[in-house]
């Protein structure tokens, strides 16, 4: 079966360039034939396009690139220390024309800060090679209520009650939300038409017109002889 990579903290985050872990978790993935989904926001990840891309010939990896803004002053505040979105459309060139399928995940989309760049956002991707597209509705889980909150009200003072109320329509209420199948896209009038004007562009830019399948028959130990039945 195939595992994520970034589920829950970026797997190139700037340790990475000093402790190499993921690279050491695909060169595993790739002596077992073990398929790998990876989702990242640091061009870090073409340091390991040697492997990526023999993983690839193979059908054993794809890639999603979070881009939350083209604005670099909102990137900066809320994403210091990551990769420019300019630079991360370099990278899903760089990864699809090295046989690397590289999609583009917008996420968080934030309703009154980074909701209206969706349109455009998708467009350079599918620019860029970008056959694959999804996207998240942000959600305040855990701590991360409390850290987004001090953050909203110190960088956006004015519009910070706006955006936080925007928020919480979004999940009935609520700024968290765990609940399956909704806590990524919303619901409500607002992610409603998040998730309609999503769909159309895709649809205008022939994006997600086929899935990215991995191939999980080719697992085996290796060094083990292969079995009769």
């Amino acid at each position: 079966t195939p595992i994520s990579l970034s589920g829950n903290t970026d797997c190139y985050q700037p340790a990475e360039q000093k402790f190499r872990i993921t690279r050491k978790l695909l060169e595993i993935c790739m002596a077992y034939r073990q398929p790998v989904s990876i989702i990242t926001k640091n061009a870090f990840i073409l340091k390991d396009l040697d492997l990526l891309s023999a993983m690839a010939a193979q059908n054993l990896v794809s890639v999603m690139i979070t881009i939350t803004t083209r604005d670099e002053a909102l990137r900066r505040c809320m994403e210091p220390r990551t990769t420019t979105a300019a630079q991360r459309m370099q990278v899903i060139e760089k990864l699809n024309n090295s046989g690397v399928p590289c999609g583009i995940m917008i996420g968080p989309v934030i309703p009154g800060l980074n909701d209206n760049e969706m349109p455009a956002l998708l467009k350079e991707a599918a620019w860029h090679g970008a056959q694959q597209a999804a996207y998240t509705f942000v959600r305040l889980n855990g701590s991360v209520k409390l850290i987004f909150h001090n953050w909203l009200y110190h960088h956006y003072p004015q519009r910070a009650d706006k955006v936080w109320h925007l928020i919480a329509d979004g999940h009935g209420g609520q700024v968290s939300d765990s609940r399956f199948g909704l806590r990524m896209r919303g619901e409500g009038a607002l992610a409603g038409l998040i998730n309609q004007q999503f769909k159309k562009y895709c649809k205008q830019l022939h994006l997600n017109e086929s899935r990215v399948l991995l191939d999980a028959t080719k697992f085996s130990r290796p060094g083990s002889q292969m079995r009769l039945f």
